[in-house]
C-alpha cells in the first residue's frame, strides 16, 4: 500500500514538473543571481576560485562496503542528503535517478548519505523508489555528513551537492529538487570547467 502510495505522489509530481521542468532550466541558465530558483529552493554554484578544500569523507554503503572520498577523485560526484521518511525526498528520487542514468556513462558518480535510517530501511526504500546508485549509512554517527559540513552549509533535508573532479563543492541546492534539468545543467557545467 505504501509503494502505491509514493508511486502516485511521484506520479502527481513528475506530470506537474513536466510542464515546468523546462522553463526551471531556462529561469536558471538566463538569471543573473542563480542562487535563487521560482521560489521552490536554493541553489547555489560556487565559482572555482571560491571553493573550498576537497570534501574528505569515510563511510559504509547499505551492503557493508567501505567507500571514502578517495573512491570518486577524478570523477564530477553527486551527493543527495536523505532519509526514507522524508517527503521530498521521496518526490526527488525519480529525479535524481533520472539525472544519474543520464550522466553514469560520462564518469558521473552519485552517492546518497542517508542521515537517519539502518541499512535495511535505505535499501528497502532504493527497491521502492528504483533508485540504482548506493548511498552511505551515516545514521550511527553522522560523520560523513559532518565532513561535508566543515567545507558547506548542509541545512535541510533533502540537500543535493555537485563536487568537482578534485572533491571541492561546485554546486549546493538545498530543499527538494524540483527538476532534473537543473541539477543536469549543474553537472553540465562542473564537467565543462577547464582542467576537468
Amino acid at each position: 500500500m505504501r509503494s502505491a502510495a509514493v508511486c502516485l505522489v511521484a506520479l502527481t509530481l513528475a506530470l506537474v514538473g513536466c510542464s515546468r521542468d523546462d522553463s526551471l532550466a531556462d529561469q536558471y541558465r538566463a538569471g543573473d543571481n542563480k542562487g535563487y530558483i521560482a521560489g521552490d529552493f536554493r541553489v547555489v554554484e560556487i565559482p572555482v576560485a571560491e571553493r573550498t578544500d576537497p570534501v574528505e569523507f569515510d563511510g559504509v554503503i547499505e551492503d557493508g562496503t567501505p567507500v571514502s572520498s578517495d573512491d570518486f577523485r577524478g570523477n564530477v560526484l553527486v551527493v543527495n542528503f536523505w532519509y526514507a521518511a522524508c517527503g521530498p525526498c521521496i518526490a526527488e528520487a525519480p529525479l535524481l535517478e533520472e539525472v544519474w542514468q543520464q550522466y553514469k556513462e560520462q564518469g558521473v558518480q552519485f552517492l546518497g548519505v542517508n542521515t537517519y535510517d539502518s541499512a535495511a530501511s535505505a535499501t528497502a526504500f532504493a527497491d521502492d523508489n528504483n533508485v540504482t546508485y548506493p548511498s552511505v549509512i551515516d545514521a550511527g554517527d553522522g560523520q560523513v555528513k559532518f565532513a561535508f559540513a566543515q567545507v558547506t552549509p548542509i541545512q535541510a533535508t533533502p540537500t543535493t551537492l555537485v563536487l568537482d573532479r578534485d572533491g571541492r563543492v561546485a554546486a549546493r541546492i538545498i530543499g527538494q529538487l524540483a527538476s532534473a534539468s537543473i541539477l543536469s545543467t549543474l553537472v553540465d557545467d562542473t564537467l565543462a570547467e577547464a582542467g576537468s
